[in-house]
C-alpha cells in the first residue's frame, strides 16, 4: 500500500538521480575539454591514454543513470497512481510528486527529439 511517507522517498530519490546524472554530464564536458587540451599540447602518451580512460568511464555513467532514473519515475509515477485511488489528491508532497515527474518527462522528452 502506497503512503506519503513512500511517495516522498521516491520523490526525492528522483531528484537525487537526477542530480547524478548532470553531474556526470558536466563531468563529460570536463573531461572532454581537458582531453582535448592534452592532445594540443601533445601531453605524454600514456597520460593521455589515462586521461581517455577516465573520460570513457564517465560517459558509461550516463546510460546507468538514465535507466535508474527511468526505473525510478515509473516507481514514483505507481505510487502516486495508488494515492489518487485511495482518494489522497492533495497534499505538498502530492504537488512536489507531480512536479517532479512533469518535470522529468519533459526532459525525457526533449532528450528523445
Amino acid at each position: 500500500m502506497a503512503t506519503i511517507r513512500n511517495l516522498k522517498i521516491k520523490t526525492s530519490t528522483c531528484k537525487r538521480i537526477e542530480k547524478e546524472l548532470h553531474s556526470y554530464e558536466k563531468e563529460v564536458e570536463r573531461e572532454a575539454a581537458k582531453t582535448a587540451a592534452m592532445k594540443d599540447n601533445g601531453a605524454d602518451p600514456y597520460d593521455l591514454k589515462q586521461q581517455e580512460n577516465v573520460l570513457g568511464e564517465s560517459r558509461m555513467m550516463i546510460p546507468d543513470c538514465h535507466k535508474r532514473l527511468e526505473a525510478a519515475l515509473a516507481e514514483l509515477k505507481s505510487t502516486l497512481a495508488e494515492l489518487e485511488e485511495t482518494d489522497e489528491k492533495e497534499g505538498p508532497e502530492i504537488e512536489d510528486a507531480k512536479k517532479t515527474v512533469a518535470g522529468l518527462e519533459k526532459q525525457f522528452h526533449t532528450e528523445d527529439a
